[in-house]
């Protein structure tokens, strides 16, 4: 089969199109999916810029950690999909197991979700990442409730784009960060009530002034240390700060110690780095609702642009240029 190979650690030119062999059933509950598209995401870039995949992974390695394509073959005891079947799901793309830039891939049944009714495989591909991170950031960090406020940095992107999303249906208020027009009006649509340019205002004041001075009750960094820091005076006494990147060796606790914040942190990969079966089974029952809010265009997943599977090198210069509005999809 083709797939899309890291190569080595190193730019995007380490990713190379091969024919590399084609991935069959082992056990009784896997099932074997072909690929229709794959996610592409920041962390594909820091694992193929740095190398970081699981300890003792040989290469080439297959990227991708997001997938989504037809059952093509399953097991002896696979009893939840059938031949046919549309999936979508979050695994591999670390180094040990395979990742979804190829035309083929395997996979334990649990680990999977129909695709929702009316979503392409596009679509389907481009959201388990980045809908599991922003609902464990916003739900299970930050216990999100109806009528509080929050701060989406970065709110055109990947995560930040459904972020604001889930937020708005479970009740809260949003304000979000943009960069242009035209990202304020994409998150407008999404249903961000605050709408703040970070290059011409300063977000502190913009959020204090949202909310009469008292600060955002949740505060979701999605961009990195320097954000990070300065967002700690946006968020109220008793508040919560999530962060899904490292703030780095040299932040500043005094003001967040002072305002009693609960700081926290979310990598969704960690269930799959540590072979966490109840956190993953956890993971795919966010996508299973997740599914039924997109069933009823209550949620929707944007995709920015498509790229050939010949073409991920692109898709990752894309990404780290920055500014990408919502996400990039490899076609398989």
């Amino acid at each position: 089969m083709k797939a899309m190979v890291m190569t080595a650690a190193g730019g995007p030119e380490v990713l190379e199109l091969r024919s590399i062999p084609e991935p069959a059933i082992a056990r009784p509950t896997e099932i074997k999916v072909r690929l229709r598209a794959a996610g592409v995401n920041p962390v594909d870039t820091k694992i193929r810029s740095r190398g970081l995949l699981f300890p003792g992974a040989g290469l080439p390695a297959v990227l991708g950690c997001d997938g989504a394509g037809e059952v093509v073959a399953v097991g002896a005891q696979v009893t939840r999909f059938r031949i046919g079947d549309a999936v979508w799901f979050c695994h591999g793309g670390l180094g040990r197991e395979q990742g979804n830039y190829a035309e083929y891939t395997v996979l334990d049944e649990w680990l999977a979700e129909r695709v929702p009714a009316g979503l392409g495989f596009e679509e389907a591909a481009a959201g388990p990442l980045v809908l599991i991170t922003a609902w464990e950031a916003l739900c299970g960090r930050c216990c999100l409730q109806e009528g509080q406020t929050v701060l989406v940095h970065a709110g055109a992107g990947g995560v930040g784009h459904v972020a604001i999303q889930l937020a708005r249906l479970w009740g809260a208020r949003v304000a979000t960060t943009v960069s242009s027009v035209a990202k304020a009006a994409f998150v407008r649509s999404l249903g961000a009530e605050e709408i703040i340019d970070y290059r011409a205002q300063d977000v502190v004041a913009a959020v204090n002034a949202w909310t009469g001075g008292r600060g955002a009750d949740v505060v979701f960094d999605t961009v990195g240390s320097a954000v990070f820091q300065a967002s700690i005076p946006a968020v109220a006494h008793y508040g919560r700060l999530v962060t899904i990147l490292d703030p780095g060796p040299n932040v500043d606790w005094k003001e967040a110690r002072l305002r009693n914040l609960n700081i926290s942190f979310v990598l969704m990969l960690t269930p799959q780095l540590f072979d966490l079966h109840e956190a993953r089974g956890a993971q795919v029952d966010i996508l299973r609702q997740c599914g039924e809010w997109l069933e009823r265009r209550e949620l929707r997943i944007g995709v920015a642009q498509t790229f050939p599977l010949a073409k991920a090198a692109e898709a990752h210069r894309l990404i780290e240029a920055g500014h990408v509005q919502g996400k990039l999809v490899l076609t398989t």
